[in-house]
């Protein structure tokens, strides 16, 4: 399993382009699976529904499976947030991981930077980011690539990923 992450300022079109660059690594063959980190409190499950009363009436872990799908929702209930490679151990292995988010993790990334956000890039100060797609006219020493050209940014993640072995026995040699 390889792992590559995007990662950038809040509208730098990350999600979006997440869902180009999805699409082209299944239609080549490869499994992927995605984390995405959210600072703020999120919901997937739905107000009233069952799950959704088995978590507030206190339920630890509420599992929900059908015929297409299961997910398992844990209440951290004050507990510490887990760390990425704790989540990493959770995920069934696939081709690519891609993580987005968790910025400030030592994992290989790709920064997404849109010159319209007006904010700096990432990458002078990150030495974990190792490609760059920009609409900008970057002075970079790392692979770059343009925002639009989708195809170019697939490749160069592809190429960029790093298996998951290493990155966790990096991330464990760091602690």
């Amino acid at each position: 399993m390889r792992m590559i992450g995007l990662a950038g300022w809040s509208g730098a079109g990350k999600t979006t382009l997440l869902t180009r660059v999805i699409p082209l690594f299944v239609a080549r063959g490869l499994r992927v699976s995605t984390i995405k980190h959210a600072h703020h409190s999120f919901d997937v499950d739905v107000p009233g529904k069952d799950s959704w009363q088995h978590r507030e009436a206190g339920a630890s872990e509420v599992m929900v499976s059908s015929g297409r799908r299961f997910a398992l929702m844990r209440e951290l209930r004050g507990e510490p947030e887990l760390t990425l490679p704790e989540l990493l151990a959770k995920m069934s292995p696939v081709d690519l991981l891609i993580v987005e988010g968790f910025k400030a993790d030592r994992h290989p990334k790709v920064e997404v930077h849109r010159a319209a956000n007006d904010k700096p890039f990432l990458h002078p100060r990150d030495s974990a980011i190792v490609g760059l797609a920009t609409d900008a006219s970057p002075t970079a020493d790392i692979p770059t690539v343009h925002l639009d050209d989708i195809v170019g940014i697939a490749a160069m993640m592809e190429r960029l990923a790093a298996p998951l072995d290493e990155i966790l026995a990096r991330e464990a040699a760091d602690h």
